[in-house]
């Protein structure tokens, strides 16, 4: 079986920044009488980031969007949105574990990812295992390897048409939710029974295949099949919007998750010829991480906080609810241990930054 080729980051070293961070964080906490999963505000969001998206959807059906081409259209473009707010504001912090202090709660709002398209089973693999642990590290971390159609890392093989990634990214950005919903979790299902990841989650190859397919089946009867019987528009129409909706969503979650960690700041370290890193964890999260847009109180809402990367990847089993106010902690206690604290002052500035990265990587 072709296993997990692991690495191994370098100890502690005692007590150092990791360590009294935890501590202040603990003491915020204990303070002011809170824990660290989410509250009532959060549970308000999901309402509201359910509804943006499935609101959307029964108008269609109903045929309420069929009033002009304009509405219909706006529909799907909600759902759109609608579907990156589940999945950054509600999945997210489930399926961290961060969503609530009971593991049954967690479970039900992660399944929600299992009704909108995915799947909870891939997505823990390659996004809590795999991007967590081993973030920016070439061969491990998957949210770097696009399947050789574009190169992130400068420790990525390089291609003559790389040199225009930084023109046609954003087209395949469009295309990320389509391909989560048609091919993408049945190919990881088969990569991650052979490396043996599917045991950590508890099962089986053929069950997951079973469910996987049973959560699609029930997507597209909603989404596509519904509106092409009964919206009452014609089936190229739905068709479009169908693309509408997984071309912002798809977009829209691409250049969240990339602002973080595909930058010119961003280190991409690699493994000694023993599989060993020279840092510890804590400091591989800060080097390969960067926060965007700190003051945007709209923007953290609407994407569940991940515009504090840097904290989420340290703490992920933190509500991103408390992000904002845990930033303060985190960046005071790195600039005490002289490690780097990266952040980008907003969204612009930090998709400009992307954009240059895509360019040089190219190049």
């Amino acid at each position: 079986m072709n296993k997990l080729n692991i690495v191994r980051f370098a100890p502690k070293n005692g007590e150092g920044f990791y360590d009294s961070l935890k501590k202040d964080i603990d003491e915020f906490f204990k303070e002011n009488n809170i824990g660290p999963h989410g509250n009532s505000a959060l549970r308000w969001k999901t309402v509201a980031m359910l509804s943006l998206f499935f609101v959307p959807n029964v108008l269609i059906i109903t045929g309420v969007g069929a009033i002009s081409p304009f509405l219909f259209f706006g529909l799907w473009f909600m759902m759109g949105l609608g579907m990156v707010g589940i999945g950054c504001s509600v999945h997210h912090d489930s399926n961290h574990g961060s969503y609530s202090s009971s593991k049954t709660v967690n479970k039900i709002i992660g399944d929600i990812v299992n009704l909108v398209g995915g799947y909870d089973v891939t997505w823990r693999i390659q996004h809590n295992i795999l991007h967590h642990t081993y973030t920016n590290i070439e061969g491990l971390d998957e949210d770097i390897d696009s399947g050789g159609l574009m190169r992130f890392s400068p420790n990525g093989k390089k291609h003559a048409i790389y040199r225009f990634q930084h023109i046609y990214a954003w087209f395949l950005y469009c295309l990320l939710t389509i391909q989560w919903v048609t091919y993408k979790d049945y190919r990881l299902l088969f990569i991650y029974e052979k490396k043996g990841l599917l045991k950590k989650e508890k099962i089986t190859l053929r069950k997951a295949l079973l469910e996987l397919s049973i959560y699609k089946v029930i997507y597209y009867g909603y989404v596509l099949v519904l509106p092409l019987i009964f919206s009452g528009m014609p089936w190229y129409y739905v068709v479009t919007g169908f693309m509408v909706l997984h071309f912002t969503a798809g977009l829209g979650l691409s250049c969240i998750f990339q602002l973080a960690h595909v930058l010119e700041s961003s280190e991409f370290p690699l493994p000694s010829e023993d599989r060993k890193m020279e840092n510890n964890w804590a400091l591989h999260q800060l080097q390969t991480t960067c926060n965007f847009s700190p003051r945007s109180r709209i923007m953290a809402w609407f994407i569940g906080g991940l515009n504090y990367q840097v904290e989420h990847h340290l703490f992920p089993h933190i509500s991103h609810v408390h992000y904002r106010k845990i930033s303060a902690i985190v960046k005071r206690t790195a600039e005490q241990y002289g490690v780097p604290y990266k952040v980008m002052p907003n969204f612009i500035y930090a998709l400009r930054a992307h954009g240059r990265m895509l360019w040089k990587m190219g190049r």
